[in-house]
């Protein structure tokens, strides 16, 4: 700020050895001075999850072996992004291990052992690790905590205690060879684990408090199972049910065997079920059916498949036609079209319309 002058700084980048700062716009006078102030909670986020990364890259050579290699990184004050060579998917049980492995190591509250200005020889023999894409000079500042030893430029903690506690909330490939892990820490990871905690508790007030919620959860999966069972039954036999009337309506039109009606199934999946079969126990067949689902217009379409050769029928053809009376559209293959539309009370035009096709 310089007088009673705020310009915020939204970002900084180093260009030939100048940091360059960024903002949204300029000061009315830039060859005024100007005082720098740091937000002291953003620092102290970013500290604690830029510390953490370390922490992690130590922690995943531990779990997963010396191959893990960092391969880039994001850290900002809500979270952080670690990208690291490993040829696998990191299992629940290896997560846990890294997390535990970090929290550990926050826990001990070890200080940290910063050394300026150390001769890149040095830094190496003492084991320190380059990161990612970064270039160094002759002489670099070595980050050490404990047994985590790197060669790094940006903000930590004075201490590890002051992360609070790490957690990891996702994994995941981003390419080849490459895994992409994001995490959180201090308030953040609190926030995390209480809303998991209340969600939690609501969902054990849905099953009466019950004292084995994962028992009672599989329980109420069991029991759905059962039903879907015994609906995907019942509406089988309400298909077989329905074909029988289909076919009770069969009318022969210029050598074609055509039936159309509306049915009362409001499954898109049942209903081309249906088609299917009349279509396998019927020769010389056009089929149109008709349906509301969901308070919308829903036609199908099957042809045999010798009408379509000796007749030149084709499905996808008359859906698109007769799906205009009921406001929609659709498409399809020669033998089977669908479509949809939003006027269920043209459905019986749309048939009829099918009818005086053929």
């Amino acid at each position: 700020m310089s007088g009673d002058e705020k310009t915020p700084i939204i970002d900084t980048k180093k260009e030939n050895n100048l940091i360059v700062h960024f903002a949204t716009k300029l000061p009315t006078n830039p060859k005024n001075k100007f005082k720098a102030i740091v937000n002291n909670n953003k620092r102290k986020s970013t500290a604690n999850n830029h510390t953490a990364t370390h922490l992690l890259h130590f922690a995943l050579r531990e779990v997963l072996g010396k191959h893990v290699e960092q391969k880039g990184s994001l850290v900002n004050p809500d979270y952080l992004r670690f990208d690291f060579s490993h040829f696998q998917k990191v299992t629940p049980e290896e997560i846990e291990k890294v997390e535990k492995i970090v929290n550990t190591l926050i826990r001990q509250n070890t200080v940290l052992d910063e050394k300026r200005d150390v001769p890149m020889k040095t830094a190496t023999e003492m084991g320190a690790i380059a990161l990612f894409g970064e270039k160094y000079s002759d002489l670099v500042r070595v980050i050490k905590f404990g047994d985590s030893v790197e060669l790094c430029g940006g903000t930590h903690v004075h201490a590890t205690g002051q992360i609070g506690i790490f957690k990891i909330i996702s994994e995941g490939a981003i390419s080849a060879g490459i895994r992409r892990i994001e995490a959180i820490t201090a308030d953040k990871a609190e926030e995390f684990i209480n809303n998991n905690l209340k969600e939690l508790d609501e969902i054990r007030l849905m099953f009466n408090n019950s004292k084995n919620l994962k028992q009672s959860i599989e329980g109420v999966l069991i029991e759905s199972s059962k039903r879907e069972k015994q609906i995907e039954n019942l509406l089988k036999e309400k298909i077989k049910s329905i074909k029988s009337v289909l076919l009770n309506k069969l009318e022969q039109i210029n050598g074609v065997q055509f039936i159309g009606d509306i049915i009362d199934i409001d499954s898109p999946a049942a209903i081309k079920d249906l088609a299917f079969q009349m279509k396998n126990e019927t020769t010389n067949l056009v089929l149109v059916l008709g349906s509301e689902i969901d308070g919308k217009a829903n036609l199908s379409v099957m042809i045999s498949d010798n009408l379509i050769k000796d007749k030149n029928l084709n499905a996808n053809q008359i859906v698109r036609e007769i799906s205009k009376e009921i406001d929609g559209g659709g498409g399809g293959q020669a033998f089977y079209a669908t479509a949809g539309g939003k006027n269920p009370q043209g459905l019986k035009l749309a048939i009829e319309k099918a009818r005086l096709m053929l």
